[in-house]
């Protein structure tokens, strides 16, 4: 098996609604966006059998744990607010799922959906720049499939960046700034308010770029990938804040992942707009 460059652990899921389905997950959104970046790209997922990975994340090597069950996510958007229920849930992942050799992967991104996978799994990843996609920790799944917010704060060891949604955090904004002092960066998406990010004991923030919103599903993990990709280039967090805020624009124009970026257009958007920067 060769290393990745670029390895996100969790479950890819069916995003269904009244007709169809889509393949949605962080694994999916964040893997499809480094490998659109040109860098090796990997995930470690469960699934069902009949989810084509092939055809599904071109460019991405997928190793498919077998299960029997597909994680099954409904998202519904309602007054910009987004309501979730999760009818199915794929087996857990855990550290002897990962191969010995892809323990060395550049860059590496845990992104549970409903706590398929232990924070302690960042241990085994001592090489690489390692982040973390917190919501999936931050959920519980009701009987009746409604998806809620649950308390969570463990200790993030061996974590260099974290990346969540306000509207995942909710009223815990304590811990915030436990996890700015457990990690080298933090990142709070803000939707079409842009970022806020934590780096070296100070809150920044960065406007969204000018984007007109068609789906926004997957911009936050579209954005953790983009920044993760872009700092490990330049070592630089207002780059990287410039370059993650425009290709999460750019990831809601469309439809799916199959609005996830390139690295042209993002370029483009960057030379297009100056203005948006780190303040």
């Amino acid at each position: 098996m060769a290393i990745p460059d670029f390895l996100v652990i969790g479950h890819v899921a069916k995003d269904v609604d009244d007709e169809s389905w889509r393949l949605g997950g962080t694994a999916a959104y964040a893997s499809l966006q480094a490998a659109r970046l040109g860098l090796r790209a990997a995930i470690i997922t469960r699934a069902a059998s009949d989810i084509e990975f092939e055809r599904l994340l071109p460019g991405v090597d997928a190793l498919n744990v077998s299960s029997e069950t597909t994680t099954v996510f409904q998202n519904r958007y309602e007054n910009g607010r987004r309501v979730q229920r999760a009818w199915s849930q794929a087996g857990p992942i855990g550290a002897e799922h990962v191969p010995q050799e892809w323990r060395s992967a550049r860059m590496v991104l845990l992104g549970p959906l409903l706590r398929e996978t232990p924070i302690e799994m960042t241990r085994l990843f001592s090489n690489g720049l390692v982040g973390v996609c917190p919501q999936g920790w931050l959920r519980d799944r009701r009987p009746d499939g409604q998806v809620v917010r649950r308390a969570w704060s463990e200790l993030l060891r061996g974590v260099d960046l974290v990346f969540v949604s306000d509207e995942d955090i909710g009223d815990q904004k304590g811990v915030l700034e436990v996890w700015s002092r457990q990690a080298r960066i933090v990142v709070v998406t803000e939707s079409r308010h842009g970022a806020r990010i934590s780096f070296e004991g100070r809150w920044r923030h960065i406007a969204a770029f000018p984007h007109n919103e068609v789906d926004p599903t997957g911009a936050g993990d579209v954005f953790a990938a983009a920044f993760m990709i872009a700092f490990d280039e330049t070592q630089d967090v207002a780059q990287a804040a410039r370059f993650a805020v425009a290709a999460a624009g750019l990831s809601v124009e469309g439809e799916g992942a199959a609005a996830v970026p390139g690295r042209e257009a993002i370029e483009r958007a960057l030379a297009e707009h100056p203005e948006v920067v780190l303040k």
